[in-house]
């Protein structure tokens, strides 16, 4: 298991894949860089402001860049997990059977998933950029301005499945783990648990976890799903 496997590639070229590369990689990956832009989606969002974040507003601005360095972030790394997998089928000479197979298999099935599902997230809509507070603004309608049953139905699926799939990687990492121990991997594991559950609750506390509608679209009661949820507390 510890002997390093070589592809030959075209142009005399070679790739050398040994079980420490994917091992590290996938935690990399998994345990370090995903539930980081996960942590940073939950708690990056913009306060909740009257305006919300304008139609157009900069990409790596203040109000956005949570979403894009999300997008783009979870993109890349989920194709990048498919090259973790592939070092591992190249040692192994294909698929195993072992729990560490499963779990891994699971985690990079659902990390493209997740790619899938993001496209049927619908419509954005929404008052436009330049009379977003006015009372008469111009709205365009949209799924997740209205919170139609295809947005909420992708939320479900898209947050839960999200956790659930770094939930498999970390299983996938500890079996991994007790068919190829590295020490300095264990004791990273480690470091990177207690650093997420700390961050998490310091987050939590000093209030950064925002509503991810309030942050978007803005306090105001004339939008859909805000006014829906006050008509609720009202019991109307």
């Amino acid at each position: 298991m510890d002997a390093p496997t070589t592809l030959q590639l075209p142009f005399g070229f070679a790739l050398e894949a040994h079980w420490e590369y994917h091992a590290w990689l996938m935690f990399t990956i998994w345990i370090v860089l995903v539930p980081g832009i996960v942590l940073l989606t939950r708690y990056g969002k913009p306060p909740p402001s009257r305006e919300g974040i304008p139609n157009g507003s900069p990409r790596l601005g203040r109000k956005l860049y949570w979403f894009t360095v999300h997008r783009l972030g979870l993109s890349l790394l989920a194709f990048s997990s498919l090259c973790g997998g592939s070092i591992a089928l190249l040692v192994n000479g294909g698929l195993s059977a072992t729990i560490h197979a499963v779990f891994g298999i699971a985690t990079v099935v659902l990390g493209i998933l997740q790619l899938v599902s993001a496209r049927l997230r619908g419509t954005h809509g929404g008052p436009d950029a330049f009379t977003q507070s006015a009372t008469n603004a111009t709205v365009g309608r949209g799924d997740h301005y209205d919170m139609s049953p295809q947005r909420r139905w992708f939320e479900a699926y898209h947050k839960i499945v999200g956790y659930f799939t770094v939930a498999l990687a970390l299983g996938a990492v500890v079996t991994g783990l007790s068919q190829y121990w590295t020490s300095s991997l264990a004791i990273g594991l480690g470091l990177a648990l207690s650093i997420w559950v700390v961050t998490m609750i310091v987050l939590e506390a000093r209030g950064f976890h925002h509503d991810t509608y309030l942050s978007n679209f803005g306090t105001g009661a004339r939008h859909p799903f805000n006014k829906l949820r006050i008509d609720q507390m009202n019991g109307d």
